[in-house]
């Protein structure tokens, strides 16, 4: 069989005591050493690092070296304050952990909360990023699907607010959201929902996200699944030089309606590099 001879073994779960913004993190990370520039991975909000670990047995994106960690309040990560959990936060806290490792120079991957984190990275240090696959991540207000929820379904407790939302997440019609729903409650925690969301939504509103994501010196690839193949924005991406990845069968979630067909448009892409 094709994978029977790639290995997980240089896959290691690694732990950082960090301090971001005067906040103690205890931040849960997968390293994989490697000859060529890192893959440095962002999971989405409600998802974890796991959602990247097959990429060490992917014959074609095997031997590079591998950099996932979970978002502060989010999987095995611990976070002392979690209102100070924020995307400028998330963007701090992955500078943090790219210094910690010496990594200088990286091909980004980030999903939805991370790729709106990865594009604050990228516009913030854009010498420093070899290449953006944005799988989902915010670049217009539209995208505000789940995060603006904090405002269309207000409300002042942290946990009937998630609550509500694990329960409208699992009824939504598109791919694997029940799948999603169902470890949500056991991927983040309530407190730190309300700061990604807001600042999530102000950042979609306010941040002219698409001008920062075209003006991006690097090569970048925008994936979304048929479902969302409706984004208002998808040509002018195009237009503009972004590679387009539709993943059939699939939402929101590559990584969980069709993770062979994810996998193959990101080492086709990063093989061109």
């Amino acid at each position: 069989m094709e994978f029977a001879s790639v290995s997980r073994s240089t896959l290691t779960k690694k732990r950082l005591h960090l301090s971001i913004n005067g906040t103690d993190i205890d931040l849960s990370a997968l390293h994989s050493p490697g000859e060529h520039p890192p893959l440095v991975f962002l999971h989405g909000f409600g998802s974890t690092k796991e959602d990247y670990a097959d990429v060490v047995l992917h014959p074609g994106l095997a031997g590079r070296a591998v950099l996932a960690y979970d978002a502060p309040g989010c999987g095995e990560t611990e976070c002392r304050d979690l209102s100070r959990i924020s995307i400028p936060f998330l963007v701090k806290t992955a500078l943090t952990a790219l210094d910690h490792f010496g990594i200088d120079r990286f091909h980004l991957v980030g999903h939805s909360m991370g790729g709106l984190t990865a594009l604050m990275l990228a516009h913030r240090v854009p010498d420093r990023v070899l290449s953006f696959i944005d799988i989902e991540g915010n670049v217009a207000p539209e995208d505000c699907f789940l995060s603006r929820q904090i405002v269309s379904h207000h409300s002042e407790d942290a946990d009937r607010f998630f609550e509500e939302f694990i329960d409208r997440t699992w009824h939504s019609p598109y791919f694997s959201s029940p799948l999603y729903a169902a470890s949500l409650r056991h991927k983040v925690r309530a407190g730190a929902v309300r700061g990604i969301f807001e600042s999530m939504v102000d950042l979609s509103d306010n941040a002219d996200l698409m001008t920062k994501f075209l003006g991006l010196p690097c090569p970048r690839m925008f994936m979304y699944g048929e479902q969302n193949a409706s984004l208002s924005y998808l040509s002018q991406l195009q237009s503009h030089g972004v590679e387009l990845a539709e993943i059939p069968r699939c939402g929101h979630f590559p990584m969980y309606s069709n993770p062979p067909a994810m996998w193959e448009r990101i080492a086709r892409f990063l093989a061109r590099g």
